[in-house]
């Protein structure tokens, strides 16, 4: 599976690997199309399962490169 396809954006093509939503990528919508997007205040539930998505990503992400590490080094043997 390519992990690749799991990973949520605004479609913009900037930042592509980032969640939308979380601090440092468009947190307030897509900047390439300013009040077009998601809402600006989020509740604090929203955030967390927004956080605990874009965490599932990351420990997917990390077991992705683990698998990929493995494939390698049987490649060596």
């Amino acid at each position: 599976m390519d992990h690749h396809s799991q990973v949520k954006d605004c479609g913009c093509g900037h930042h592509a690997h980032h969640p939308i939503g979380v601090e440092g990528h468009h947190p307030t919508g897509c900047c390439c199309a300013p009040g077009h997007g998601r809402r600006r205040f989020l509740t604090r539930e929203e955030i967390i399962g927004q956080l605990e998505e874009y965490l599932k990503e990351l420990q997917a992400e990390a077991k992705g490169v683990e698998e990929r590490i493995a494939e390698l080094r049987k490649g060596q043997a």
